[in-house]
Parts: C-alpha cells; structure tokens; sequence
C-alpha cells in the first residue's frame, strides 16, 4: 500500500477546499443559525462533479477512485458536516448501491442524473420506531401484479425534502422465518402519488442541511424498480451501510482537523499567566491528542479506501474506523471548546458548532454501542460475514474513465 497521494488525488482536494472556503464559508453560519441548507450547496456540488466523483464516467461520474471519495468527505466535513451528509446519503448510501446492485436499466435512469448532479437522492432505513435493529422495520410493500403498494414512514432521512430518489427498505416476505430475509429494497421517486416528506426542526446540529421523515401511503412501484431480488433487502441495506459509515469515519477525520487547526490558532494567540496558553503544558496535552487522533483516522480512512479499491470485503474495517473517528471528533471538539474558554461556548468561533455537529455521528450509521459490539464479536469469532451476491466493484481507472 502506497501512502502517497497522486496529483489526481492532490487536485480535487484543492477543487473541493476552494469550493469550501470560497462559497461555502461566507454562508455556513448563517444556514446553521437558520435551520436551512443553503440553497446554492447542492447545485455547486453537482456542477463541480462533487456527486458522482467515484462513479464511472459511462455513468455520468468523474471516475475517481474510493480513496478520492474519503478525502473529499475530509474536506467537506472540515467545513461543515451538512456537506459530508450530503455525500454519505447521496454517494455512500444509495448511489454506489446502484452501482452494486442496480441493473442496466435502473443505473441508466437513476443513476446517470444522480452522478451528474441533476437529481438528488437519500436512503430510507432508519422509522421513528425502528434503529438499530433494522429486522424489525414495519414499512411494507405488498405485491400487486406490475407493482408493490408501499406503506410506512422513515424518519431522521438526510435530503428528506431536497432529494428526487430515495432508495427505501420494506418486508416484502413476512412469512419467511428468518426476519432478515423478509426484506426487499425499492428506488422510489419522491414525487409519486402518495409520498409525503418535511424537514426536521430543532435539531441540536448538522442545522445546515435537510435532516427529515418521509411517508409512503399506498404508493404503486412497478417491479422493475426493486432492487435486486426480493428477500435480498437486508444484504443490499447492510452493504450500503459499508459505504455509508465510509464517508462518516472519513468525514469525522476532517472534523478532527478542523478541530485541531482552530485549537492551534487560539492557543497560539491568546495568552494568559503572561504568555500564549499554547505554552502551557495541558494545552498542549489536548492539542497533541488531536493530533494522534487525526493521524490514526486519516491512515485508517487510506486503508479503507484501499480496500473499496482492491474490491476486498471490509466491513470491519469500516465499521472501527466509523467508531473511532466519530468518537475522536466528538472528543477533538470538546477539547476545542475548553481551549477556547468562555469564546468557544458562543457561535463568534466555530469550534461550538464543530461539537454540536460531532454528536450525531455517534449515533447514525450504527450507533457506537452497536459498533463496540461488532468490534468485539470479531475478535471472539462471534462474527463472520456471510458473502454478498456481489461486491462493490474493485476500482479499474481504464473502466471508470472509458
């Protein structure tokens, strides 16, 4: 494995920083004060190829490889987490699972306009009775000659009112014994007869994006819209979350950096007892765990995308440095906040905003709980992943650019 970055790699960091500091900066506090994302995010995103920067070109994508998808959620979440949300439910969550799953024809009609940057999509898993245990959904799609008749109500949905797809999981087969085998995935169009969706309000961070429900009341899908076979539900969810917890873990890393720039510029500038508090030696104790943090999330992420790349299964993987990243960052911004004193307790600098942001990535795309638990029953032999019907493909840079 090779730790150095190519000039590809190199240039769309600078594209998506500029992106970031140019358009972005003047307008984040103001969204996250607001409640509402920005109208001109999504649209720039598109038109950079942001939204489809790891799709092959003969998808609509800019054909770059996994390892570019993590430095750009680094990037973006250096920002602002709203920006990283965005890739993990539009890129992670649903479309590489088109690119995993989707046929010819479902890739071509949903797809292409995604990796384009002309429609917007989200992932429907998570309902207001069900998390964690994802067996246990009470969304349903009933078989009706051409099509299911869909019914349910997702809830905590990213893009919930800005996203044109939404790829949604329902039991199709309640007569199978095993739950995880009664569960089938849909790509369903928000604007059909019977889909109904708003935003959530009063969130304690990620203010800056759309964070929502969505509810399907007697909703016709034609057949050719499911997603792999049915029953097959569960293992396309569980892949998705591969890629998923992906952008988080990379994302969190950049939150860690963010974290650790605005500590070092404090620390270097405000001074008390007659000298910068970065001379002081439990200043420097936070600043040097950032650091360490940093460096291990940032080799983890490379490791992960090197995997995505070689088409090698890393569940594992992904779910450790989801855990420890998000965890990192949670911690990075509070020690942000103890450097910064009574400043970093208000919205005047942005490390309070990093720590209201850092939160909820401890939580979505499996809790930390449920992250300790898989670490665990790995090392115990508890655990072992059953194959997939097929993995994400191994990235091949003649395929993705021809």
């Amino acid at each position: 494995m090779d730790f150095n970055l190519s000039e590809e790699h190199l240039q769309i960091v600078k594209v998506v920083r500029d992106f970031c500091r140019k358009e972005v900066a003047p307008v984040i506090k103001e969204a996250d004060r607001t409640q509402t994302m920005h109208p001109s995010i999504l649209p720039r995103m598109g038109e950079l190829g942001i939204l489809g920067i790891c799709i092959p070109e003969k998808y609509g994508g800019q054909g770059f490889d996994y390892i570019t998808l993590g430095l750009v959620c680094e990037e973006l979440e250096y920002m602002d987490t709203s920006l990283r949300v965005v890739m993990s439910v539009h890129m992670g969550l649903n479309s590489l699972a088109l690119l995993q799953w989707g046929t010819e024809e479902q890739k071509q009609k949903y797809l292409v306009p995604q990796a384009k940057g002309g429609k917007y999509a989200m992932f429907g898993l998570t309902e207001p009775g069900v998390g964690s245990d994802v067996a246990n959904m009470s969304s349903t799609a009933r078989r009706d000659g051409s099509d299911y008749i869909l019914n349910g109500e997702k809830m905590w949905i990213s893009l919930a009112s800005k996203a044109h797809h939404i790829l949604w999981v329902a039991r199709t087969n309640p007569e199978r014994p095993d739950p995880h085998d009664q569960l089938s995935a849909f790509i369903v169009e928000t604007n059909w007869p019977g889909v109904s969706r708003g935003d959530i309000h009063g969130k304690l961070g990620v203010r800056a994006g759309s964070t929502g429900w969505v509810n399907c009341q007697d909703v016709r899908v034609p057949v050719e819209n499911r997603l792999g076979e049915e029953g097959e539900g569960f293992k396309i969810a569980m892949s998705c979350l591969d890629n998923g917890r992906y952008t988080v873990g990379s994302g969190a890393v950049g939150l860690i950096r963010a974290a650790l720039d605005a500590s070092v510029s404090y620390a270097s500038t405000r001074k008390a007892f007659g000298r910068e508090i970065g001379r002081h030696q439990l200043v420097q104790q936070k600043i040097a765990r950032m650091v360490r943090d940093y460096e291990y999330g940032r080799m983890m992420t490379l490791k992960v995308g090197w995997m995505k790349n070689q088409g090698v299964r890393n569940t594992r993987e992904t779910s450790l440095l989801k855990w420890f990243a998000t965890d990192a960052s949670f911690d990075a911004a509070n020690e942000a906040i103890q450097i910064h004193g009574a400043y970093g307790y208000s919205d005047e600098y942005d490390v309070e905003r990093y720590m209201r942001n850092s939160r909820g990535a401890v939580i979505y795309e499996g809790t930390s709980e449920i992250h300790q638990l898989m670490q665990a029953g790995y090392a115990l032999g508890y655990r072992e992943d059953s194959p997939l019907r097929c993995e994400l493909p191994a990235y091949d840079e003649e395929l993705w650019h021809s």
